[in-house]
């Protein structure tokens, strides 16, 4: 499939690569359809860019590398959803926020993760309860990266 990004210009997906929202993504629930993109590959940021509107792309991170104790209760509506199987491992990812007049102060939304299934390419935002911020701190007030960012795998299961 031929994909067309603002950020990453003209480039192929093959369709086994989609995932698709059936819901959306809380604020663009008609885009349903994305593409997981690296950043670079030694960063554990990655994209996950729209196939349908070039103009969107959300910057994400598994928690883990900066949150160890970052746990997800799965609904079995969100596994119904996604066609998921309880025991089933699956992604999980966090959308970041970076200012652009201080990218030292990249927040993560902890409160609204992306829980993706690798066997049916199916993912669900999720919103979770009030205790969980929509915009966690990634660094220090000193703005460098904590040792667990920059030392961390980028991948993180979560179990159901």
């Amino acid at each position: 499939m031929k994909c067309a990004s603002t950020r990453f210009g003209s480039f192929e997906v093959p369709s086994e690569s989609l995932i698709t929202f059936p819901s959306g993504v809380l604020g663009f629930p008609e885009q349903h359809r994305y593409v997981m993109l690296d950043h670079d590959t030694e960063a554990p940021i990655k994209w996950l860019q729209s196939v349908e509107e070039p103009e969107l792309a959300f910057v994400i991170l598994d928690p883990i590398t900066f949150h160890s104790d970052y746990h997800v209760e799965v609904s079995a509506d969100a596994l119904v959803e996604i066609k998921a199987q309880v025991g089933e491992e699956l992604a999980i990812a966090v959308i970041l926020t970076i200012p652009s007049d201080d990218p030292g102060r990249i927040t993560a939304n902890l409160r609204g993760p992306l829980l993706i299934s690798h066997k049916t390419k199916l993912g669900k935002q999720l919103v979770l309860s009030e205790e969980f911020p929509t915009r966690h701190p990634l660094f220090p007030v000193s703005g460098s990266p904590s040792p667990e960012l920059a030392s961390a795998s980028p991948s993180v299961e979560c179990k159901v």
